[in-house]
C-alpha cells in the first residue's frame, strides 16, 4: 500500500458517519462516576480513621511503657553503703 492509497483509506474512515450513541449512556456515566467518587470519599475516610486510631494507639503505648527511658542493668547489684 503507497502512501496515496493509505491516505484515501484513513480519508474514507474519517468521513464515515460515527455510530450513534445510546441516549441511556450520559446517564448511566454520570450514575457510575458519582458511585465511583462515593466509593473513593468513603476509601478516604476509613484510611484516615485506621490512620488516627493508629496514631493514638502509638501514643498510649509509648506513654504507658516509656520506650526512650534506658532499662535497669541487671548484670551488677547497685552498691549502696558505702
Amino acid at each position: 500500500m503507497n502512501l496515496r492509497e493509505r491516505e484515501a483509506a484513513v480519508r474514507r474512515i474519517l468521513d464515515r458517519r460515527p455510530p450513534p450513541v445510546p441516549p441511556e449512556l450520559c446517564a448511566d456515566a454520570v450514575r457510575r462516576g458519582g458511585r465511583m467518587l462515593r466509593r473513593r470519599t468513603a476509601a478516604r475516610h476509613v484510611m484516615w480513621l485506621v490512620l488516627l486510631a493508629a496514631v493514638v494507639a502509638f501514643a498510649v503505648w509509648a506513654s504507658t511503657t516509656h520506650p526512650w527511658v534506658e532499662p535497669p542493668s541487671t548484670t551488677t547489684p547497685p552498691m549502696t553503703g558505702w
